[in-house]
């Protein structure tokens, strides 16, 4: 049974060097992971059983490329030959080729590593005897990505000035982020960026009490899970907790506890920092959520009507905006 095994591996291999498209990658995945699972059962012994699984990881891989290559097609447009438009055929979606969106944001996060730290956790992993699986190689790709962002992070300069009014939207770690499961179909941070320990968003405490004025507002978004620990962050960046406004999401999104739809936007001042215009407005906005921590663009206008004077700054920023100085490593340091 073994070297049955062993053939249809071997032939699989064969298989994976001539794969152009998801569909055939997918078969081959699919194939190894049977074997896999018979071997596992028959007690083959490990070396089989990581023949099986490399073989599994190598075709998820691959499949990744070709997912994130067929993302970046999408949107192109026409194209026009003489006086002649033609339509661009647009790449087939997950549904067509019957790939879920769990496992397209698995293997895309796969096909992101490195080449040589993949190769190395499979020959270590195999070295030690030990098991090579998917949910390994994703916890070393989001370590990777992890201290990538810290030395990103460390490398762009916070803006020169100083600031009175200060939004941020912090990559926060959830203790469960890191957790590899097949049902995030939306959830998981971990899964669209990476994120930061609480004890690293402190340590940024010092660069932003610098540029901050003796008298600022910082409007920090939080959710419910971990608005205990936001008050670590707050008081560390020499800021504290006035009051909040809520998003309601509409949109559900399960949790341990309940459904949440909604996420805090903190109101947190430094000295005396009241609005420039007396407006009441409701602490609750009903706005439909869209990406993955995207926030509405109606809450930093919000902070424009309600601060009209004094220089702004949004941190952890993905685009510049007109009007704010922005920081974060997506984007670099700039002014707008």
């Amino acid at each position: 049974m073994a070297a049955y095994a062993l053939a249809k591996v071997e032939a699989a291999y064969k298989a994976l060097a001539e794969a152009r498209t998801v569909d055939e990658l997918k078969h081959i995945r699919n194939q190894a992971e049977a074997i896999r699972y018979a071997a596992k059962q028959a007690q083959m012994g490990i070396e089989m059983i990581n023949d099986a699984a490399e073989l599994k990881l190598r075709a998820e891989r691959q499949a990744g490329e070709l997912l994130a290559g067929m993302e970046k097609a999408k949107g192109g447009g026409d194209t026009s030959t003489g006086n002649r438009v033609q339509p661009v055929q647009e790449p087939p979606t997950l549904s067509d080729l019957g790939v879920e969106k769990w496992q397209a944001a698995r293997w895309q996060q796969i096909s992101e590593m490195p080449q040589d730290n993949f190769e190395q956790y499979i020959a270590e992993t195999r070295s030690e005897q030990a098991e090579v699986t998917t949910a390994g190689v994703l916890r070393l790709a989001q370590l990777i990505k992890r201290m990538s962002h810290r030395e990103a992070l460390k490398e762009t300069p916070m803006l020169p000035g100083k600031y009175r009014v200060f939004y941020a939207d912090p990559p926060w770690r959830y203790n469960d982020s890191g957790v590899i499961t097949p049902d995030d179909n939306y959830g998981r941070a971990e899964r669209h960026y990476p994120t930061m320990s609480i004890d690293e968003l402190c340590d940024l405490g010092a660069h932003i009490q610098h540029i901050a004025e003796d008298d600022a507002v910082l409007f920090l978004w939080v959710t419910s899970p971990l608005l205990e620990d936001s008050f670590k962050v707050i008081n560390a960046w020499g800021f504290k907790y006035k009051t909040s406004f809520v998003w309601d999401k509409i949109k559900h999104n399960f949790g341990h506890y309940n459904s949440v739809r909604h996420e805090f936007l903190t109101v947190c001042t430094r000295g005396s920092c009241v609005p420039d215009v007396d407006i009441k407005l409701d602490s609750v906005m009903s706005i439909e959520r869209s990406k993955h921590s995207e926030k509405p663009a109606e809450f930093r206008e919000m902070i424009e009507m309600l601060y009209t004077h004094g220089e702004r700054i949004e941190l952890f920023a993905r685009h510049a905006s007109y009007g704010w100085g922005v920081w974060g490593n997506e984007l670099g340091s700039s002014n707008v």
